[in-house]
C-alpha cells in the first residue's frame, strides 16, 4: 500500500490526504450527535422546575406535564460542555411552543430551537350539551372535569360567575372546555329603550328616567338622553339600569 502512494503524483497525494482529513473531521462532527440525549436529559430537568410557576390566575391547583420534542434531525452540533436553555422572546411554556438551548463553551457556538409541549391539567367546566351561538349560557350547560388547560390560548373560565348569563360567541359543542374566548356579555336592552339612569357623586346618589341611546350590554358603555335632551354615557349595571359617574 505505502508503494502504491509512493507512486503516485503530488496532487493525487493532496487531494488522498484532504480526503482523509474530511473523513476525520466529518466522524467527529457525526459522533457529536451523541451528546444530544445528555444535554436534553437536563433540558428536561429544567423545563420540569420552570413550569411549577406557570400558573395563570384563577387556577388553584394544576398537574402539570412536560413533554420535550425531538431537534432536527438534520442537525450537526459541535460538542459543548455548557448548553445553556432558554425562554425565546414573544413565548411562553404553555401549550405546544418551543425552547431555545444554546452553546456557552465550545470551539463552535450554536443556537438552536427545541419543540416542548406543556400541558396542565386541572379541574374546569366543561360542555355537557350543544349550545347555539347566541344563547345565553345556564349552569345546567357544563358540568366540572379535569381537562389541559394549556390545550388552546383562550383562558378557561374557571368559575360560574365568569359564564353564567354570558352569550356563546359560537356554536358550542359536548366536551368542549369553557373558555374566555367562547363567551360575550349578554345584550340586556336595545336602542330606544326606556332605562333607569343611577348618577353617583361624592356624598349622594340620585335617579332619573332616560331613553338608550345605543344596545347595552353588561359592563359595557352605553349612550343615554336623559329627560332635558342631554346625551350622556354610562356603565350598563342590568337589564335596565345604566351608572353614570359625575
Amino acid at each position: 500500500m505505502r508503494n502504491t502512494f509512493s507512486k503516485l503524483t503530488r496532487p493525487w497525494k493532496m487531494a488522498l490526504r484532504l480526503a482523509a482529513s474530511f473523513l476525520l473531521v466529518f466522524g467527529a462532527h457525526a459522533q457529536s450527535t451523541s451528546a444530544g440525549p445528555e444535554f436534553l436529559d437536563a433540558t428536561q430537568r429544567w423545563l420540569n422546575k420552570a413550569v411549577v410557576g406557570v400558573r395563570p390566575a384563577g387556577a388553584s391547583s394544576l398537574r402539570m406535564e412536560v413533554t420535550v420534542g425531538e431537534l432536527d434531525s438534520r442537525l450537526k452540533l459541535a460538542p459543548c460542555p455548557r448548553v445553556e436553555p432558554y425562554i425565546p422572546v414573544g413565548t411562553r411554556l404553555w401549550g405546544k411552543t418551543r425552547l431555545g438551548l444554546r452553546c456557552l463553551d465550545g470551539v463552535t457556538k450554536w443556537n438552536v430551537f427545541l419543540p416542548v409541549t406543556v400541558k396542565a391539567y386541572g379541574a374546569a367546566w366543561v360542555i355537557k350539551g350543544n349550545v347555539a351561538s347566541g344563547a345565553v349560557l345556564t349552569e345546567a350547560d357544563a358540568i366540572e372535569t379535569e381537562v389541559d388547560w394549556a390545550e388552546e390560548v383562550s383562558p378557561i373560565a374557571s368559575s360560574p360567575a365568569q359564564w353564567v348569563g354570558q352569550v356563546a360567541a359560537r356554536a358550542l359543542t359536548t366536551g368542549q372546555a369553557l373558555r374566555q374566548g367562547m363567551i360575550r356579555p349578554a345584550q340586556v336592552f336595545q336602542a330606544g329603550a326606556q332605562i333607569r339612569v343611577v348618577a353617583k357623586g361624592v356624598g349622594f346618589q340620585i335617579s332619573s328616567d332616560g331613553q338608550a341611546m345605543s344596545a347595552g350590554v353588561v359592563g359595557q358603555p352605553a349612550r343615554v338622553r336623559m329627560d332635558g335632551g342631554r346625551v350622556m354615557s354610562g356603565v350598563v349595571l342590568d337589564n335596565r339600569t345604566v351608572s353614570l359617574e359625575i
